[in-house]
């Protein structure tokens, strides 16, 4: 099985954690419901992540990904994640699927300053 790892840009607007995707149809899409808070800690180091930093995700480890998450179960149509290393859940919408087939098990990902 490849490796397909996926790259994306959050920022704040408007005091939220967003992202937009331009080939998927997705602008100005809202991290809600946790995942905002898991950002937080996650760019608590990045120099001036608010305007902008690189988020990558994958199915399946990569080379520099700094934290799993385990999927723990659906609801509203997306799915709640969680991370052992921060003892934190957060939920995923729907848009996740744009990304993958189905909701993966696991989520591997890297949070750096966005160059």
């Amino acid at each position: 099985m490849a490796n397909v790892i996926n790259v994306i840009h959050p920022y704040k607007y408007n005091g939220t954690w967003v992202f937009d995707d331009e080939r998927l149809g997705l602008f100005q899409e809202p991290f809600v419901s946790g995942a905002d808070d898991v950002i937080e800690k996650m760019v608590a180091e990045i120099n001036n992540a608010e305007k902008g930093f690189t988020l990558l995700f994958s199915s399946t480890p990569f080379p520099g990904h700094q934290i799993e998450f385990q999927r723990r179960r659906e609801e509203s149509d997306g799915n709640w994640y969680y991370s052992k290393l921060l003892d934190m859940e957060g939920w995923l919408c729907p848009a996740l699927l744009k990304f993958f087939d189905m909701a993966p098990n696991y989520i591997y990902a890297q949070f750096k300053e966005k160059t």
